[in-house]
Order: structure tokens, then sequence, then C-alpha cells
């Protein structure tokens, strides 16, 4: 039996004994079982994506999530979820593996259905919560261990997840992972990343202007030995009043990583991240540094193959991998929130970045880039049985610079039409 149907399997017998103590008269069956656990999720998307040396694609697709959670019996629980992506109208585009290699990439496999989230969890120890199974997994800002919830197809991890608060202001998570199954789908060789990964977080908050968390990651991939890293990190964040009206905001964060495990290459880089906010009412306004470090001899940087990459370096994911050179992020960003309208101008999210790309070891530059959101949410005030709804139109504008420094760098358009609707 793979490692995967074994997760899977022990997860089920584990939700199928959960059930039946449901059946307990100790235990409250309505509550546990009760129909406010289902829960769905669909989400509409249209991408396209013009780039240079590739026929423009175009990807029309839904989403769909649906989900039951049980409520709490003697202190467990269990969440089972299955999701689908599926084409809603013709188009041409590289899903990574439907072999359309003439077209630009939208990594969102179609007609594909899997079972997302199935896990057990304990609580019955006080300050503390025992989760086993398929599950998302976000810690801190995503940077490192993340869902990728920007794609159609999430990224989850078969695994144990401890989470501890019993110490005031300090929490503390570790999560031992027996597999990540990744955006791109099962059907692909690098779909899934098999191998004993570990993940440690403690977070201790000393007041309003300072929360300091470090972090470890060890990652080890069976069948791609040069994907096995191990990272340890330091991260700050906080916020202060400077006056009755402006706040400042900061987040500033380091770490080192080298080989683990079976990989071969003999390395040390490292990686910071500072990004000072001033913010009014609902006005941001952020500049910050992001440095990815490059060993240009060894043919090695430092990367963050389970982040949320999609929030970093760009929304047209040019840099979802560091090249060898490293990376440099110098970026500006505005967001704005409309309040105080009285009309359906009310709650629009506005958020513009701009994004000079740099090597980190060499004078070239990769290219620039501009991009743009206006999000706003949907009123379901007649739409019974919806709890939330929302439509956004996105936009990313890579501009290329001295094409001999990274293979990657070629102009790259990308927009994206999007409405989700949860119930």
């Amino acid at each position: 039996m793979s490692k995967k149907s074994l997760v899977a399997s022990s997860a089920s017998l584990a939700l199928a004994s959960l059930v039946g103590a449901a059946a307990l008269p100790a235990v409250a069956g309505d509550q546990f079982l009760s129909a406010d656990g289902f829960y769905g999720d669909v989400r509409y998307r249209f991408e396209n994506v013009d780039q240079s040396g590739k026929m423009d694609a175009d990807a029309s697709t839904v989403r769909t999530k649906l989900g039951f959670k049980t409520g709490v019996a003697s202190g467990f629980q269990g969440l089972i979820e299955v999701e689908n992506n599926s084409r809603v109208a013709s188009g041409n585009y590289n899903d990574t593996h439907n072999g359309k290699d003439g077209y630009a990439t939208v990594a969102d496999p179609a007609d594909a259905t899997e079972l997302n989230q199935l896990w057990v969890s304990y609580a019955g120890i006080e300050d503390t919560l025992i989760r086993v199974g398929r599950q998302a997994i976000n810690l801190n800002n995503q940077r490192f261990v993340g869902t990728v919830g920007w794609r159609q197809n999430d990224q989850t991890f078969d695994s144990v997840l401890i989470t501890n608060s019993s110490i005031e202001n300090l929490s503390l998570a570790y999560a031992e992972i027996k597999q990540v199954n990744r955006v791109f789908g099962n059907d692909v060789a690098d779909g899934e990343f098999r191998g004993t990964t570990r993940a440690a977080n403690a977070t201790y908050k000393v007041s309003d202007a300072l929360t300091a968390t470090a972090h470890g990651l060890w990652i080890d991939v069976d069948h791609a030995p040069a994907a096995s890293t191990k990272t340890y990190g330091l991260r700050l964040t906080g916020s202060a009043a400077l006056n009755d009206d402006w706040t400042l905001a900061y987040e500033a964060e380091y770490a080192e990583q080298s080989d683990y495990a079976d990989n071969t290459a003999s390395y040390d880089v490292s990686y910071y991240h500072v990004a000072p906010a001033l913010k009014w009412n609902t006005l941001t306004l952020q500049v910050g540094m992001e440095s990815l470090e490059g060993n240009t001899t060894k043919a090695t940087a430092f990367q963050t193959k389970l982040a949320t990459g999609h929030k970093f370096n760009g929304w047209a994911d040019m840099f979802l991998g560091t090249p060898v050179d490293g990376l440099e992020d110098t970026y500006a960003k505005v967001a704005y929130v409309v309040k105080g309208q009285g009309n359906l101008l009310d709650n629009t999210k506005l958020v513009a970045v701009y994004h000079e790309f740099d090597a980190e070891n060499t004078s070239a530059s990769y290219g620039s880039e501009w991009d743009l959101l206006i999000a706003h949410p949907i009123s379901t005030a007649n739409l019974p049985g919806i709890k939330g709804a929302s439509v956004a139109l996105k936009y990313a504008d890579y501009k290329a610079d001295d094409l001999s420094a990274f293979t990657g760098n070629v102009d790259t358009k990308k927009l994206w039409l999007t409405t989700q609707f949860k119930f």
C-alpha cells in the first residue's frame, strides 16, 4: 500500500470510529453530526496568460469544495473535504500534464477530483490540539509552509500536527509530514513530495509592538533529493501608533538554509525580508526588500518549496523557484479599502504593487513588475444559504531585463477574473 493510501485509510478508520462513538448515550449525537457541519465553496476563474515565446493561454475553470465538519465529542472532532476542478469552457493552456507545452502555463489541473482533507483531531489535553490526517497547514505568513490557496487545487499535507498554548503569550506548533499533495495534482511526477518532512514553530507575543517567531523546516523528499533542505529562521512583527491617525507596522525575517537528508550538494544560503508600513484608516503604504541568496558555483539557491509562493515576488509567478544567482525583490505597495461612501463602492479593495527584481550575487537585473487588484464583496442578503461571496479582477505585468541572467525571465502578462461563493 502506498503512503498516500495508508494515510488516507488510517484517517478514514479514525473518522469512522469517531462517528461510531457519536452514537453512544454519553455523546450529544445531534450536535456532533449536525447539518450545520456541511459546507461548500464554489470559485469560478478565468485566467489569461500572454507570455513571450508561448501561445496565449485561456483557462476557464470552476473549483468546488464540499465538506463536513463534525462537532466535538469527548475532545474528538473530524473533517472530510472533497475538491473538484473542472473546465467550464473550451480553452487551450498548459496545466503541467496535459501535453500542451506550446501554450503558456496555468497550473490548475482540469477535470480533477481529489480528497482534499480528511482528518481527526483531539483536544482532550489542556491547551493542546492533535490533528492527524490530510489537512491544510499555514504557518506564519506562509513564506515557508502554506496551502497555496490562490490556485484552484490546494496544497495539503498528510501529517500529524500538534499545537500547544499552555504558556501565556506562547504558541507552539509541530508538524510531521509524510506526503505533500501539491497544486499540480497527482498525475504528474512533481505532484507529490513523499518523505518525512518536519516543521516546528514557536511564537511569543511580547507586546503589540513585538511578536517573535522562531521556526525550523526540515524537508526530505525521497524521489527528489535535491529538494531536501533544512531551514532555521526568526521572524519579528509588530505595530505602534505614531499619533491619533497613523500607525507604523513592520515585519522583519532572517533565515539560513542548507542541504539535508540525501541532498548531495553542500551549501549554506541565507534569506531576509524587511517591510515597514504606514497605516491610516484603511490606507496602507508599504515598502520592502526580500533577498534570497544564490550560490552560482554550486548551482543552488535559497528555495521555499512548500510556500504559498504566489504571495511573494510578484503575482506573475516568475520566481516560484529562485535562480542560482539569487533574487533581490525591492517593492512598494499601496492598498486601500473604500469606506463611508454609502453605495456599492463600500468595502471595495484596491491594491497596487511595483517590484524591481535583481540578482542577489551579480549586477544583473531580472526585470520589473506591476501588480493590480480590485476586489469587492457581493451582498448575500438576497442569496439564501450563501455565507459569503466576492468578485475580483487581478492583473500582473512582468517586463524582463537582461535576458542572459535568468532563462525564466520573459515578458509575461496575466489577467484573472474570479467569483467565489461560500455556503
